[in-house]
């Protein structure tokens, strides 16, 4: 009888283990990149104060054309690099990745000048 109160305490803890797991999923926040102005120059305190978490979604909203959001690393964020994926449609939406997220715009000298870039951590 044991060996049975075992088994379906371990299966009741895998169960609520699982809905734990989906629920951290499930309330996922959506975040709109520079609220109602959207993805535009000098960004980069927009993330101030606010709290990020793996699987957030970041929505990058601009003009078609004006602007485009690079994910880089690093490097590429410092430097004003544009070696990562690209994204052009003006309604973009990346996931975040747990720990540093950069993006930074690639047109022209956007980043460089304009200081259109933004790091974000994520936890």
């Amino acid at each position: 009888m044991a060996q049975v109160r075992g088994s379906a305490s371990v299966t009741a803890m895998l169960l609520v283990l699982c809905i734990l797991l989906h629920y951290k999923i499930a309330v996922a926040a959506k975040y709109t990149v520079g609220d109602d102005a959207g993805w535009h120059f000098n960004i980069q305190s927009w993330p101030t104060g606010k709290k990020f978490l793996a699987n957030d979604t970041l929505v990058f909203n601009y003009s078609t054309g004006s602007h485009s959001v690079v994910v880089v690393d690093e490097n590429g964020f410092t430097t004003c690099t544009a070696s990562g994926q690209i994204f052009t449609s003006g309604k973009d939406e990346i996931k975040l990745k747990k720990g540093m997220n950069y993006f930074i715009c690639g047109v022209g000298r956007h980043c460089a000048d304009h200081g259109m870039k933004m790091a974000i951590s994520a936890a």
